[in-house]
Protein backbone atom coordinates (compact mmCIF):
# COMPACT_ATOMS: atom_id res chain seq x y z
CA UNK A 1 0.00 0.00 0.00
CA UNK A 2 1.49 3.34 -1.11
CA UNK A 3 -0.76 6.23 -0.21
CA UNK A 4 -0.26 9.75 1.07
CA UNK A 5 -2.36 12.16 3.10
CA UNK A 6 -1.97 15.29 0.99
CA UNK A 7 -3.81 17.63 3.35
CA UNK A 8 -7.11 18.59 4.95
CA UNK A 9 -9.94 21.10 4.83
CA UNK A 10 -12.95 21.98 6.94
CA UNK A 11 -16.14 23.95 7.25
CA UNK A 12 -17.80 25.15 10.45
CA UNK A 13 -21.12 27.02 10.69
CA UNK A 14 -21.00 30.58 12.01
CA UNK A 15 -23.47 30.19 14.88
CA UNK A 16 -21.88 29.51 18.26
CA UNK A 17 -23.89 27.89 21.07
CA UNK A 18 -22.20 28.17 24.44
CA UNK A 19 -22.97 26.20 27.57
CA UNK A 20 -25.06 29.13 28.83
CA UNK A 21 -27.42 28.54 25.90
CA UNK A 22 -28.11 25.01 27.12
CA UNK A 23 -27.75 25.05 30.91
CA UNK A 24 -31.08 26.61 31.84
CA UNK A 25 -32.98 24.61 29.26
CA UNK A 26 -31.48 21.35 30.55
CA UNK A 27 -31.55 22.24 34.26
CA UNK A 28 -27.79 21.85 34.69
CA UNK A 29 -24.92 24.26 35.33
CA UNK A 30 -22.43 25.47 32.76
CA UNK A 31 -19.66 23.99 34.92
CA UNK A 32 -21.34 20.58 34.90
CA UNK A 33 -21.45 20.54 31.09
CA UNK A 34 -17.77 21.45 30.89
CA UNK A 35 -16.76 18.93 33.57
CA UNK A 36 -18.51 15.92 32.02
CA UNK A 37 -17.64 16.67 28.39
CA UNK A 38 -14.84 19.23 28.13
CA UNK A 39 -17.11 21.30 25.84
CA UNK A 40 -17.61 25.05 26.23
CA UNK A 41 -19.32 25.80 22.93
CA UNK A 42 -20.37 24.11 19.72
CA UNK A 43 -21.40 25.26 16.22
CA UNK A 44 -24.97 24.94 14.97
CA UNK A 45 -25.82 24.96 11.27
CA UNK A 46 -28.49 27.31 10.00
CA UNK A 47 -31.76 26.10 8.44
CA UNK A 48 -30.30 26.52 4.95
CA UNK A 49 -27.16 24.52 5.74
CA UNK A 50 -27.26 20.79 5.06
CA UNK A 51 -24.99 17.77 5.20
CA UNK A 52 -24.35 18.26 1.49
CA UNK A 53 -23.69 22.00 1.59
CA UNK A 54 -21.23 21.65 4.48
CA UNK A 55 -19.52 18.69 2.79
CA UNK A 56 -19.12 20.71 -0.42
CA UNK A 57 -17.65 23.67 1.51
CA UNK A 58 -15.16 21.43 3.32
CA UNK A 59 -14.29 19.64 0.08
CA UNK A 60 -13.58 22.90 -1.74
CA UNK A 61 -11.45 24.11 1.15
CA UNK A 62 -9.49 20.87 1.09
CA UNK A 63 -8.92 20.86 -2.67
CA UNK A 64 -7.72 24.47 -2.57
CA UNK A 65 -5.33 23.84 0.32
CA UNK A 66 -3.97 20.67 -1.30
CA UNK A 67 -3.71 22.38 -4.70
CA UNK A 68 -5.64 19.54 -6.28
CA UNK A 69 -8.18 20.20 -9.02
CA UNK A 70 -11.57 18.52 -9.37
CA UNK A 71 -10.34 16.71 -12.49
CA UNK A 72 -7.66 15.01 -10.38
CA UNK A 73 -10.20 13.35 -8.07
CA UNK A 74 -11.14 9.83 -9.13
CA UNK A 75 -13.28 8.97 -6.11
CA UNK A 76 -15.11 10.75 -3.32
CA UNK A 77 -16.08 9.06 -0.04
CA UNK A 78 -18.63 10.88 2.14
CA UNK A 79 -19.32 9.77 5.68
CA UNK A 80 -22.43 10.96 7.51
CA UNK A 81 -24.63 9.49 10.20
CA UNK A 82 -27.09 12.40 10.03
CA UNK A 83 -28.00 12.63 6.34
CA UNK A 84 -31.58 13.73 5.78
CA UNK A 85 -32.87 10.85 3.61
CA UNK A 86 -32.49 7.13 3.02
CA UNK A 87 -31.12 7.20 -0.56
CA UNK A 88 -29.35 8.32 -2.56
CA UNK A 89 -26.79 9.31 0.03
CA UNK A 90 -24.90 12.60 -0.07
CA UNK A 91 -21.81 11.43 -1.98
CA UNK A 92 -23.22 11.65 -5.51
CA UNK A 93 -24.63 15.14 -4.95
CA UNK A 94 -21.41 16.31 -3.33
CA UNK A 95 -19.46 15.00 -6.33
CA UNK A 96 -21.74 16.91 -8.70
CA UNK A 97 -21.50 20.15 -6.70
CA UNK A 98 -17.71 19.89 -6.62
CA UNK A 99 -17.53 19.29 -10.37
CA UNK A 100 -15.96 15.84 -10.05
CA UNK A 101 -17.53 14.53 -13.25
CA UNK A 102 -17.99 10.75 -13.25
CA UNK A 103 -15.75 10.13 -10.24
CA UNK A 104 -16.97 7.19 -8.18
CA UNK A 105 -19.01 8.39 -5.19
CA UNK A 106 -19.25 6.19 -2.10
CA UNK A 107 -21.42 6.77 0.99
CA UNK A 108 -20.38 5.62 4.46
CA UNK A 109 -23.31 5.98 6.87
CA UNK A 110 -20.99 5.51 9.86
CA UNK A 111 -21.38 7.91 12.76
CA UNK A 112 -18.15 9.06 14.43
CA UNK A 113 -15.81 6.42 12.97
CA UNK A 114 -16.79 7.05 9.33
CA UNK A 115 -13.92 9.31 8.32
CA UNK A 116 -11.35 6.95 9.85
CA UNK A 117 -12.84 4.09 7.83
CA UNK A 118 -12.94 6.44 4.83
CA UNK A 119 -9.21 7.18 5.08
CA UNK A 120 -8.42 3.47 5.42
CA UNK A 121 -10.52 2.64 2.36
CA UNK A 122 -9.09 5.54 0.36
CA UNK A 123 -5.54 4.36 1.04
CA UNK A 124 -6.46 1.07 -0.67
CA UNK A 125 -8.32 2.72 -3.56
CA UNK A 126 -5.71 5.21 -4.78
CA UNK A 127 -4.12 2.62 -7.06
CA UNK A 128 -7.35 2.33 -9.01
CA UNK A 129 -8.75 5.86 -8.67
CA UNK A 130 -5.78 8.18 -8.21
CA UNK A 131 -6.67 10.95 -5.75
CA UNK A 132 -9.51 10.15 -3.35
CA UNK A 133 -11.40 12.89 -1.51
CA UNK A 134 -12.68 11.80 1.92
CA UNK A 135 -15.33 13.95 3.61
CA UNK A 136 -17.13 13.68 6.95
CA UNK A 137 -20.18 15.95 7.26
CA UNK A 138 -22.70 16.04 10.07
CA UNK A 139 -25.71 18.14 11.05
CA UNK A 140 -26.24 16.78 14.55
CA UNK A 141 -27.89 19.77 16.23
CA UNK A 142 -31.47 18.83 15.19
CA UNK A 143 -30.82 15.38 16.67
CA UNK A 144 -29.26 16.69 19.86
CA UNK A 145 -32.03 19.24 20.46
CA UNK A 146 -35.02 17.06 19.57
CA UNK A 147 -37.69 16.64 22.22
CA UNK A 148 -37.74 15.09 24.74
CA UNK A 149 -34.30 16.51 25.53
CA UNK A 150 -31.70 14.14 26.92
CA UNK A 151 -29.07 16.21 28.71
CA UNK A 152 -26.43 13.52 28.08
CA UNK A 153 -27.00 13.95 24.33
CA UNK A 154 -27.93 17.62 24.04
CA UNK A 155 -24.69 18.92 25.52
CA UNK A 156 -22.42 16.93 23.21
CA UNK A 157 -23.13 17.52 19.57
CA UNK A 158 -22.35 20.24 17.08
CA UNK A 159 -22.31 20.58 13.30
CA UNK A 160 -19.53 20.80 10.73
CA UNK A 161 -17.56 19.05 8.01
CA UNK A 162 -13.97 17.98 7.45
CA UNK A 163 -12.15 16.65 4.38
CA UNK A 164 -8.90 15.02 3.32
CA UNK A 165 -7.19 14.20 0.04
CA UNK A 166 -5.50 10.80 -0.20
CA UNK A 167 -3.30 10.08 -3.23
CA UNK A 168 -0.87 7.50 -4.51
CA UNK A 169 1.99 10.00 -4.64
CA UNK A 170 3.29 12.75 -2.37
CA UNK A 171 3.80 15.32 -1.10
CA UNK A 172 2.22 14.63 2.26
CA UNK A 173 2.35 12.06 5.01
CA UNK A 174 2.74 8.45 3.88
CA UNK A 175 0.06 6.08 5.15
CA UNK A 176 2.02 3.35 6.93
CA UNK A 177 -0.80 1.07 8.06
CA UNK A 178 -4.43 1.02 9.17
CA UNK A 179 -6.50 -1.27 11.37
CA UNK A 180 -10.31 -1.12 11.45
CA UNK A 181 -12.67 -3.33 13.43
CA UNK A 182 -16.38 -3.75 14.23
CA UNK A 183 -18.64 -5.53 16.72
CA UNK A 184 -22.38 -5.64 16.04
CA UNK A 185 -23.09 -7.05 19.50
CA UNK A 186 -23.38 -3.45 20.69
CA UNK A 187 -25.47 -2.09 17.81
CA UNK A 188 -28.41 -1.23 20.09
CA UNK A 189 -26.27 0.78 22.51
CA UNK A 190 -25.87 3.77 20.18
CA UNK A 191 -28.44 4.23 17.44
CA UNK A 192 -30.47 6.81 15.55
CA UNK A 193 -33.55 5.97 13.53
CA UNK A 194 -35.16 8.14 10.86
CA UNK A 195 -37.73 9.11 13.47
CA UNK A 196 -37.30 9.69 17.17
CA UNK A 197 -34.37 10.68 19.33
CA UNK A 198 -30.84 9.35 19.45
CA UNK A 199 -30.67 6.40 21.83
CA UNK A 200 -27.41 5.97 23.73
CA UNK A 201 -26.33 3.66 26.52
CA UNK A 202 -23.69 6.06 27.75
CA UNK A 203 -22.11 3.63 30.18
CA UNK A 204 -21.64 0.98 27.49
CA UNK A 205 -20.28 3.48 24.95
CA UNK A 206 -17.69 4.91 27.34
CA UNK A 207 -16.67 1.49 28.66
CA UNK A 208 -16.22 -0.05 25.21
CA UNK A 209 -14.50 3.02 23.75
CA UNK A 210 -12.11 3.21 26.71
CA UNK A 211 -11.14 -0.41 26.10
CA UNK A 212 -11.15 -0.61 22.32
CA UNK A 213 -9.43 2.61 21.26
CA UNK A 214 -6.19 2.10 23.23
CA UNK A 215 -6.11 -1.56 22.23
CA UNK A 216 -6.47 -0.92 18.49
CA UNK A 217 -3.88 1.87 18.63
CA UNK A 218 -1.46 -0.36 20.53
CA UNK A 219 -2.04 -3.29 18.17
CA UNK A 220 -1.38 -1.05 15.17
CA UNK A 221 1.78 0.42 16.70
CA UNK A 222 3.05 -3.01 17.80
CA UNK A 223 2.77 -4.52 14.35
CA UNK A 224 4.75 -1.55 13.03
CA UNK A 225 7.30 -1.76 15.84
CA UNK A 226 6.66 1.79 16.99
CA UNK A 227 6.28 2.74 20.68
CA UNK A 228 3.40 5.04 21.56
CA UNK A 229 5.85 7.54 23.03
CA UNK A 230 7.40 7.97 19.57
CA UNK A 231 4.17 9.24 17.99
CA UNK A 232 4.30 12.99 17.48
CA UNK A 233 0.55 13.58 17.70
CA UNK A 234 -2.65 11.57 18.09
CA UNK A 235 -5.62 12.91 16.11
CA UNK A 236 -8.77 11.31 17.51
CA UNK A 237 -12.49 11.61 16.96
CA UNK A 238 -13.49 14.40 19.33
CA UNK A 239 -16.14 12.55 21.31
CA UNK A 240 -15.50 13.66 24.87
CA UNK A 241 -12.45 15.25 26.47
CA UNK A 242 -12.53 12.83 29.40
CA UNK A 243 -12.44 9.87 26.98
CA UNK A 244 -9.48 11.33 25.10
CA UNK A 245 -7.63 11.80 28.39
CA UNK A 246 -8.37 8.18 29.38
CA UNK A 247 -6.92 6.92 26.11
CA UNK A 248 -3.76 8.95 26.69
CA UNK A 249 -3.36 7.48 30.16
CA UNK A 250 -3.99 3.93 28.91
CA UNK A 251 -1.19 4.35 26.38
CA UNK A 252 1.05 6.06 28.95
CA UNK A 253 1.39 9.06 26.67
CA UNK A 254 1.26 12.71 27.73
CA UNK A 255 -2.20 14.19 27.23
CA UNK A 256 -0.56 17.06 25.34
CA UNK A 257 0.24 14.63 22.50
CA UNK A 258 -3.51 14.30 21.83
CA UNK A 259 -4.69 17.27 19.80
CA UNK A 260 -8.14 18.41 20.94
CA UNK A 261 -10.58 21.07 19.83
CA UNK A 262 -13.75 19.66 21.40
CA UNK A 263 -13.88 22.64 23.77
CA UNK A 264 -14.77 24.90 20.81
CA UNK A 265 -16.76 22.64 18.51
CA UNK A 266 -18.30 19.84 20.54
CA UNK A 267 -18.71 16.37 19.07
CA UNK A 268 -19.25 16.66 15.31
CA UNK A 269 -19.43 12.89 14.84
CA UNK A 270 -17.67 11.67 11.69
CA UNK A 271 -16.50 15.20 10.83
CA UNK A 272 -14.58 15.76 14.06
CA UNK A 273 -11.36 13.85 13.40
CA UNK A 274 -10.84 15.56 10.04
CA UNK A 275 -11.61 19.01 11.48
CA UNK A 276 -9.04 18.38 14.22
CA UNK A 277 -6.53 17.14 11.63
CA UNK A 278 -7.02 20.25 9.49
CA UNK A 279 -6.39 22.54 12.46
CA UNK A 280 -3.30 20.67 13.62
CA UNK A 281 -1.97 20.37 10.05
CA UNK A 282 -2.39 24.10 9.46
CA UNK A 283 -0.67 25.01 12.73
CA UNK A 284 2.18 22.48 12.50
CA UNK A 285 2.61 22.37 8.74
CA UNK A 286 1.97 18.63 8.83
CA UNK A 287 4.42 16.09 10.24
CA UNK A 288 8.12 16.69 9.72
CA UNK A 289 10.25 14.05 8.02
CA UNK A 290 10.26 10.93 10.17
CA UNK A 291 7.47 12.11 12.47
CA UNK A 292 4.56 9.74 13.03
CA UNK A 293 0.90 10.71 13.33
CA UNK A 294 -1.80 8.35 14.63
CA UNK A 295 -5.49 8.79 13.81
CA UNK A 296 -8.16 6.96 15.82
CA UNK A 297 -11.94 6.85 16.10
CA UNK A 298 -14.79 4.92 17.71
CA UNK A 299 -18.47 5.09 16.89
CA UNK A 300 -21.89 3.51 16.59
CA UNK A 301 -21.96 -0.03 15.33
CA UNK A 302 -19.66 -0.38 17.19
CA UNK A 303 -16.96 0.51 14.63
CA UNK A 304 -13.45 1.62 15.58
CA UNK A 305 -9.94 1.78 14.23
CA UNK A 306 -6.61 3.54 13.91
CA UNK A 307 -4.37 4.71 11.08
CA UNK A 308 -0.65 5.46 11.19
CA UNK A 309 1.03 7.99 8.90
CA UNK A 310 4.59 9.26 8.67
CA UNK A 311 6.11 12.48 7.39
Amino acid sequence: MTAYLRGFGSYLPARRAGNADLSARLGVSEDWIRDVSGIEERRYAGPEETVVSMAVAAGRDCLEKCRVGPADIGMVIVSSGSFERRFPGPAATVARELGLGAAAALDLPLASAGSLFGLAIAARMVEAHGCVLVIGSEKMSPVALSEPLDRGVAILFGDGAGAAVVSGTGPGARVVDALVQSDGAFAEDLRLGFEGALEMNGRSVIMQATRKIPRVIQDLLDRNQLPAAAVEVFLMHQANQNLIDRVARALNVAESRFYTNIRRYGNTSSASMLIAAEEWWAAAGGPSTGQSVCFAAFGAGFHWGALLAEG
